[in-house]
């Protein structure tokens, strides 16, 4: 399913060291570019489950902000774990996002939202 109408920023989690290759090559690609054919990306509101299931106690994380609408027809929302998650079938752009926020864990191995990410609500 293409995205249209849906949220104005889609978010990925990655490690700092992933995203700094992005900054040589200007563009963030992952693995799953290349073994799936996209990257996974979550909404806002899906973040905090996304790394509860694939990224519990691990550090060195950022969250990058993505717009949406400049992923063009690359975006597409497909059913995962029974919801709609953003994918993206292109490398991202660096000029796609205004934001790379870090994402620290808690002692606990959890996560909270980064303040920042609010400017980013929809």
């Amino acid at each position: 399913m293409i995205a249209e109408g849906g949220p104005q920023y889609v978010f990925h989690i990655t490690e700092r060291s992933s995203f700094a290759a992005a900054l040589e090559t200007g563009a963030y690609e992952t693995g799953s570019l290349k073994s799936e054919g996209f990257v996974h990306c979550s909404t806002r509101e899906q973040i905090l489950r996304t790394a509860a299931r694939f990224f519990a106690g691990r550090s060195g994380l950022v969250i990058l902000c993505i717009e949406a609408a400049r992923l063009g027809m690359q975006l597409r929302y497909e059913t995962a774990h029974g919801e709609a998650f953003p994918h993206c079938y292109s490398a991202i752009p660096l000029d796609a996002m205004p934001a790379v926020l870090d994402f620290p864990c808690r002692a606990d191995g959890g996560f909270d939202l980064p303040e920042e990410l609010s400017v980013f609500a929809e």
